[in-house]
Formats: structure tokens, sequence, C-alpha cells
């Protein structure tokens, strides 16, 4: 009868033990479909869902052995159905449809194969610019599996050879997850947990949440907190114990990296779930991202962090303006908030999970100190005053501000949580308006926001088109072209909180020629100029040789025209031209002999 009890109890604890931990059913991607688009072995800079300034990364990017010009193989047979040339983001990028219901998307090349580099050659000189954006029908450039397409390379947003490699759906042309298609990757390494950050303050505004951080140790197969609090706090650490002076509800970030073997590159986790006393509390699945909702990495990320300190912690809850809704799932009824218990000890523990099943595990505990505090009695009173003097912008709904120099209108999906709006005029006299302050650069803003300013003093005529808004986030400064409102207000689409200011850019952009005039050019392969702008950007260029337009490209600050038929032997003269965003324009004119 002993023996029927104990089984029975041993029972029915495996049976709840297996309801609160939730067991991973990966997506049903084809596993041999795709091949390896390079010949050498994959080794990752970089995986999918990484954390990357406004955006989640979308893809792989396959290290090439620190160089350029590796040979780029379709992982599967299709056809080509785009390319896009562009000076930031991809670079030189080609898409492959699959019959399958996938697209691939190969970044950062250099050189197409031939047929395909002619093609793309022909259409820039016919459209006379360089960044095109190329649609093919299925009949004009079929490929096979492992056939060549490109050669790798180091064009566009890219810091360091590599191949940005994607896996798309076709029909959504959301990225998914290209580890979860058995892509020979080799990754027996768990993700390394750094540091828990504790957010106590949930219900008074984005910008005043209580944040405590708790370095991690490994002991063990577990990782526990590494550091011991001090009396007085509002949240201390005494041995594997958080112990929380007041009531309310809390919130859990993360700062972890993950690695891979042979690569000393960070990169993501691909599950992470949050238990509490081993019921799941939230739990984030890094899958199926689309472009349209990537920039919301600003409300899964705490901002505030990223700004001031260099690092990405990643939050267990979800702000109520966050509407990346699909990456979570199994969240309790507050979105990720949990209260800690009024008596007792409550367990918490965070199980990080790679697409290779590689796991690490946290495991901490927190309990309330008795007596406790309530938030208020730790604010005085005119703390509170202060804020509830100042306008509070809600999540999810319209917000606005004018008086007589600014005015701005920011859309219901601008801001990811409530904030209590702050502004300030600050007199400068050096410019064309004085400076005004609006909010706090910590503080993320979704959507793009027409901002307007009144000059505060006489702008002539002749200067009405060189007026640009400057910025700054209290580190560094740059600024854009603004243009003629109404009753000489001036307007610019913006997308930051911070300090904004009128004044006057009348200066055009440098060009710096990297050859000689008057040089003999015979055994180079390409003419090169650097463009610097001291306050906007270029915004256009163009070269000419011998009075006809050739094709230079853009990479960052750099302009290159690569020899090719448009440049037969012999003298020839250059004429290249570059403008900003307030039509400043420098002409550089290069003689040389090929």
């Amino acid at each position: 009868m002993k023996l029927i009890l104990s089984i029975l109890l041993s029972a029915l604890c495996f049976s709840t033990s297996a309801q609160n931990k939730i067991t991973d059913t990966k997506p049903d991607y084809p596993q041999d479909y795709f091949r390896n688009p390079l010949d050498i072995p994959i080794f990752l800079a970089g995986n999918f869902g990484e954390c990357r300034p406004g955006h989640f990364h979308s893809g792989v990017d396959i290290k090439t052995l620190g160089e350029e010009n590796q040979p780029v193989h379709a992982a599967a047979d299709g056809y080509i159905s785009r390319i896009k040339m562009e000076s930031g983001g991809f670079g030189h990028g080609i898409y492959i449809t699959h019959p399958n219901g996938y697209t691939t998307l190969y970044a950062h090349l250099n050189k197409f194969a031939p047929a395909i580099q002619k093609y793309v050659r022909d259409q820039q000189y016919e459209q006379k610019k360089w960044n095109v954006d190329l649609q093919f029908s299925p009949v004009q450039f079929p490929v096979k599996k492992g056939q060549q397409i490109a050669w790798s390379g180091n064009t566009g947003a890219s810091s360091a050879p590599h191949l940005h490699f994607e896996i798309r759906n076709t029909k959504t042309e959301h990225p998914l997850n290209p580890q979860l298609f058995g892509l020979p990757v080799v990754d027996k390494i768990a993700p390394v947990p750094a540091e828990v950050v504790i957010y106590t303050r949930q219900s008074y505004g984005y910008d005043v949440a209580g944040r405590y951080y708790f370095p991690l140790e490994k002991n063990g197969m577990i990782y526990q907190l590494g550091w011991q609090g001090e009396d007085g706090s509002e949240i201390v650490a005494y041995g594997d114990t958080l112990i929380r002076n007041i009531t309310g509800n809390i919130g859990i970030g993360i700062n972890v990296d993950d690695y891979m073997d042979g690569s000393d590159n960070t990169i993501s986790f691909y599950t992470a779930k949050l238990y509490k006393d081993d019921i799941l509390q939230g739990q984030i699945t890094l899958d199926d991202i689309g472009y349209d909702e990537t920039r919301y990495i600003n409300a899964y990320t705490d901002y505030h962090i990223k700004k001031d300190q260099h690092k990405w912690v990643q939050r267990f809850f979800k702000l109520p303006g966050n509407h990346l809704d699909h990456i979570y799932s199994h969240l309790n009824d507050n979105n990720g908030w949990f209260p800690v218990a009024e008596t007792g000890t409550n367990k918490i523990e965070i199980i990080l999970t790679d697409d290779k099943d590689n796991q690490s595990r946290i495991v901490f505990y927190i309990r309330l100190r008795t007596p406790v505090h309530d938030f208020a009695s730790l604010l005085s009173p005119g703390v509170f005053q202060t804020y509830y003097k100042q306008a509070v912008f809600h999540d999810n709904q319209s917000n606005s501000y004018s008086d007589s120099n600014i005015s701005f209108l920011l859309d219901s999906r601008a801001l990811y949580d409530s904030i209590f709006f702050t502004h300030k005029t600050i007199e400068y006299r050096n410019a064309y308006s004085d400076k005004y302050k609006i909010h706090e650069p910590y503080i993320p803003v979704h959507n793009y926001f027409e901002l307007k300013i009144k000059p505060n003093k006489s702008i002539p005529p002749a200067l009405a088109n060189k007026v640009v808004l400057m910025y700054s986030d209290d580190k560094d400064t740059d600024g854009r072209a603004a243009f003629v409102a109404e009753n000489g207000w001036y307007k610019a689409k913006v997308r930051n909180f911070g300090t904004y200011w009128l004044d006057i850019d009348t200066t055009a952009p440098v060009i710096e020629s990297m050859q000689k005039n008057g040089s003999n050019l015979s055994k180079a392969k390409q003419i090169l100029f650097e463009v610097k702008d001291n306050i906007t950007s270029v915004k256009t260029f163009s070269g000419y040789l011998d009075g006809k337009w050739i094709c230079f490209e853009q990479h960052s600050r750099k302009f290159f025209y690569e020899f090719d038929s448009h440049c037969p032997k012999g003298k020839h003269q250059l004429i290249f031209k570059a403008e900003d965003e307030n039509g400043n324009e420098a002409v550089y004119k290069l003689n040389f002999v090929r």
C-alpha cells in the first residue's frame, strides 16, 4: 500500500511539473531543402533575433574568412526575383524565390555572376542611376541549387566582410529564423547570461521605472546572483535571495549573450522562459519578425539602458504600446509583470535555449521584507507634484504639444508606454532659434513625426532653402534640411526626443580625390572619392566622363567607379558632383590617363 501511494504521489508531482514546464515545439520548416550558400563551413558573426540599433537582426551573418569575393551559391532551386542596390542596408542584394513558399536573400555582395552583372549594369546606365531596384519574372534568371550567383563582399551597412543570408516567407515577406532550417552549424555552447534587471514601478510611466541590476555567476549547472546589496535600497540581494522593501508588481529583464563553436562573436538565444514558483509568467520566441515591426525592438529591450550603458536588456514583460505580439506567448494576465508573495518566498527561474537546444538556467528567490512600504511613501509630496504638473502623454493614443515656438503631433503608435512629458526652452543666440529640449533622448519614439519650429529672428529670402533643423541627444549633434511650413514656421520629420533648433547651412560638401590630377591610371581598377558634409548628408551625386554619365556607387562616405567599357584607353576628364540636403553643391574635375 505504501509503495502504491508513493508511486501515485510521484506521478502526481511529475504531472504537475509537466503542466508547468512548457516544452518547445519548433516550427515545421524543411530541414534538407537549403544548402550552405558558401563553400566554406558556417561560422556566425550574427544570428536571427540578435539585438541591433533600431531592429532585430533578420538573418544570419556568415563569416567569409575575413575576406571578400567568396563564391556565393543559390541555396536551392528557384529564380532570381529581385536585385536591389543601395548605399546602406543590404548593399548589393539578390533575392531568390523558391517553389516551396520561401525566398532567400544574399546581401552585402560585391559583383554578381557575369550574366546577372551585365544585366544590372545595363539597367543602371539605361536609368542613369546606380541604386536600382529590379524585379524579375521566373523565366529571366532561373537558378539551380548550388549555382554560383555572386561573390561575397562588404557593401551597404557592413563593417567587415561577410554574407548576410535570410530565409523569408514568400507570402508575408517576414524573415524567419534560418537556423531552424537545418543549416550545418556546429554549436554546443549554451547562452551566457550576465545580469538580471528587476523593474519595480510599473504604474508611474516608462521614464521613472525603478531598475535594479544584479550580476550573475555560474554555480555548477545554474546561474545565481553574484552581488550582495546593502540595507536601505528598494531591493537588495542576500545570497540567492532578493529582498524587496515595497509592495507592487515587478518585471524582469536579462542581459544575455550566446556563442557558437569556433567564433568569438556574440549571437542571440532562441527562446527564453520566465517561471515564478514553476508557473510560466511569459515566454519569448525569436522567429518570424517582419520589417514592418522590427523597430519594436525599442520596446522589447530597455532603450534607456542601451542609450546610457550600451548594453541590451531584453524584457519578459510587454509594454502597452509594444505591438510585436507574436514573439511573446504564455504571458500572464498582467503582460509579464507579477506580484511578490506577501508571505513566504517566490522561486524565480529563467530558462534560456538556443536553436541547437543548448540550455542555461537562472535560479534565485525573492521575498518581501516585513514591514513593507507602498510606493507613495518612498516619494516626497514634491516629487508627486512635479510629475503631475507635467502633461501625461499616453500610449496607444495621439499626443500633441504646441506653443508660440514649437509644435508637433505624435500618432497613436508613437509611444510604447505613458510618459510624464517635459519640455524646456534654452536661450541660444548663435542660431536662428532658441534650443528646445523635447522630453528626454532616452525615451524611444516609434514613428516619424513632423516637428515645427518658429525662428526667433528673420531669415532672409535668399536663405529660405538653406534652413536646417539641428538635433542633439546630449552626446552627438547632426542636422537635416527643414522646409517652410506656414506663417514663417519651418518643419522636418524626426523620430527622436531630444534638443532641436534652427540654423543655416550654406557650406557645400567636401570632395577628396584618392587620385592626383593628371595621374596615369592604366593599372588602377577604380576611381575613388571621399565626400563629407559638415551638417546634413549627401543627397545626390553624379559622375560624368567626357560629358557622359558613368556609374558611380556609394559605400558610406566613399564613392567609386570601377573601370568598364565606358572608359576606353586614353586621356579623359571626369567631373564628379555632390549635393547635400540643402542644395549646396561641390564639383571636382579630375584629368587622368588610362
